[in-house]
């Protein structure tokens, strides 16, 4: 099984529990005014890897990955999901903990087939809900947040250990009122272990 990555992080500290291997999926449907990373967005470009190459390498490099394992993130992995299926199917295969880092928006709640798939080998989901208000998240990111939360709902139904990451950017995603109504979905999710804020920050402001 073979998909298009756009970049390895040999060392990753900050997605997923302990010291990670992180593989940066190319593709990306949407178009967040503060993405980080946008060269992840077009489809089918960077480069080709197997999914048994990337096992591989995780394997050589294991004791460097304590209580760490394998993190998918992108770009927006779901894109790719068969790819990310099975890699995380090979790892789990070498008991390796894997963290799958999505904003969730291609989910289809009327066709769940390859997402339980998926599920099936993911010990950790890390739900990126970029902003609670649906309108303010067609500004933001381009599109609805309804699949988004859509798939919390579903992860929660499931019984899918999840962290909620959050970027706070003023004036996007720092209002009180929007604050309140993202604690309150969130209380409602029974699968949610953390809520992990992430600063935003300028540095490659032109």
């Amino acid at each position: 099984m073979k998909g298009y990555v756009h970049s390895i992080e040999t060392f990753g500290t900050v997605d997923g529990p302990g010291v990670r291997f992180v593989v940066f999926m190319q593709g990306c449907p949407m178009r967040c005014k503060y993405c980080h990373n946008p060269d992840t967005w077009p489809e089918k470009c960077g480069k080709i890897y197997d999914v048994n190459d990337l096992i591989s390498t995780f394997l050589r490099n294991k004791s460097f990955y304590k209580n760490g394992g394998i993190t998918v993130t992108g770009g927006e992995p779901l894109m790719q999901i068969e790819f990310v299926t099975e890699l995380f199917r090979l790892a789990k295969d070498n008991n390796i903990h894997t963290a799958l880092d999505t904003s969730g928006i291609l989910f289809n709640s009327k066709d769940t087939a390859k997402f339980d798939e998926l599920l099936k080998f993911t010990d950790l989901v890390m739900l990126d809900i970029k902003q609670i208000n649906d309108e303010k998240h067609k500004s933001l990111c381009g599109v609805s947040n309804k699949t988004v939360l859509e798939f919390a709902k579903y992860l929660s139904q499931k019984n899918i250990p999840t962290r909620i990451r959050y970027v706070a950017v003023p004036g996007y995603t720092d209002d009180v009122d929007d604050l309140k109504n993202l604690g309150i979905f969130l209380a409602s999710l029974s699968s949610l272990k953390e809520l992990e804020i992430l600063p935003y920050h300028d540095m490659g402001k032109t």
